[in-house]
């Protein structure tokens, strides 16, 4: 039984002046997240990953379609139980001290006083903030904010932590300590669903990955699988001479680039052949010859500009008839 089953769920907001005009924030979506797995739910601002965090967590109801955790419909306080949950834009009690937060939050849950200190040390140690326990969060930064936030999240000891753009504003060491944190989720078994729109960590840290546009689904699966297709080849030729530089462009599929006496050329797989035919015709060092890999940044975009496309044909299809 996977950890969450989304089946087309759907949200609408009442916008304009007089709360009359529906928007649909979400269209249909659905897709399963596995037990023990870090699953990236991606997308640019506004494209929904919000949205469909606090339908899960029962926050908000859905339009349509349904859900579950744990194979319980979401709102059921079984279910609620066994989610963390971590918004994007918390507000703590920043005159408290981190472990008066911690004992704050604890009580909300069926625990004893030694169950909710013995709780506080592990999720502090966990986060690495033990050493700053007595300090007020008003002196956190942000990334202590943040680790902090996850802290609160797992304090009750919940099979699924739901992160909601973990890493936003955070500096490079910020980042890699809420990465280390959600990857020791990770070895603890725990089931990690994050919204993010910084690829580069969900490609660090995911097992799979979701994309998101406009509230509709448009790719899901192991980012291996996504990526494994192929885009071509990266050759670097040794000093080549301007007068080659011309027939070395033609074949190339973007700008032939010079550094340190080296060239960078792309060629598409068709034309690797005419590529070394040239270079040995003009005696030209080739130095390596390499496959190039679509990065997650390049599928995400490819997903998106198709998703676009699709939505301009169907509005004007719509629009003729």
């Amino acid at each position: 039984m996977p950890a969450i089953e989304i089946s087309g769920l759907s949200k609408d907001y009442a916008i304009g002046f007089w709360r009359k005009r529906p928007w649909r924030a979400l269209d249909g979506l659905s897709l399963s997240v596995e037990r023990g797995e870090v699953f990236g739910f991606l997308g640019h601002n506004g494209a929904g990953k919000t949205t469909t965090l606090k339908l899960l967590t029962g926050l908000i109801f859905p339009t349509e379609g349904t859900a579950t955790i744990q194979g319980l419909p979401i709102g059921n306080p079984e279910a609620l139980r066994s989610i963390g949950y971590l918004p994007e834009n918390p507000y703590f009690y920043d005159y408290l001290t981190a472990e008066e937060l911690l004992d704050y939050f604890s009580r909300f849950f069926p625990m004893s006083p030694e169950q909710r200190r013995e709780r506080r040390e592990i999720v502090l140690e966990q986060a690495g903030l033990t050493e700053f326990r007595n300090l007020a969060l008003r002196k956190f930064s942000k990334g202590m904010l943040q680790r902090i936030g996850i802290a609160q999240a797992v304090l009750h000891n919940p099979e699924i932590v739901l992160l909601d753009e973990p890493m936003s504003g955070l500096d490079p060491v910020g980042r890699r300590d809420v990465r280390n944190l959600i990857l020791q989720l990770k070895s603890e078994g725990k089931t990690v669903f994050f919204s993010t729109h910084i690829l580069s960590d969900a490609e660090a840290l995911c097992d799979r990955v979701a994309i998101l546009h406009r509230g509709k689904l448009v790719g899901v699966g192991q980012i291996a699988e996504l990526l494994k297709r192929q885009s071509g080849f990266e050759a670097i030729i040794e000093s080549c001479p301007a007068t080659l530089l011309p027939p070395l462009q033609a074949l190339a599929a973007a700008p032939v680039l010079a550094s340190g006496g080296h060239h960078r050329v792309e060629v598409a797989e068709a034309k690797v052949q005419e590529l070394l035919g040239l270079c040995a015709a003009h005696s030209l060092r080739l130095l390596s010859l390499n496959p190039l890999r679509v990065s997650l940044e390049d599928y995400f975009v490819e997903l998106l500009q198709a998703s676009e496309r699709a939505s301009e044909t169907e509005t004007a299809e719509t629009k003729a008839s």
